[in-house]
């Protein structure tokens, strides 16, 4: 796929804030976003509460192969939650 890049303006409000990162809430229902702190520009201190804003494009696939380390990466992770979740009832 060959789309030319269309640059859109994203606006959030900050809804949480750690050491290392924040989170953001999407205007227009589009979801959130974390976010560590290194990606972050800003000349005050991050509050929760707070309006930020960053350029974005649209997300485009790069082809139909599929990542098999990743898939067996994740269902790892998902069978060790759900090992642990019965362990921890």
């Amino acid at each position: 796929m060959n789309y030319g890049d269309k640059i859109i303006k994203v606006e959030g409000v900050i809804t949480e804030v750690h050491d290392g990162g924040i989170c953001v809430d999407i205007k227009g229902r589009l979801g959130e976003l974390k976010v560590p702190m290194r990606m972050v520009i800003s000349d005050y201190p991050l509050q929760v509460g707070q309006t930020v804003a960053w350029n974005m494009s649209f997300i485009e696939q790069e082809g139909p192969e599929v990542n098999e380390k990743y898939v067996s990466n994740i269902d790892i992770l998902n069978r060790r939650r759900a090992e642990y979740a019965e362990k921890h009832k």
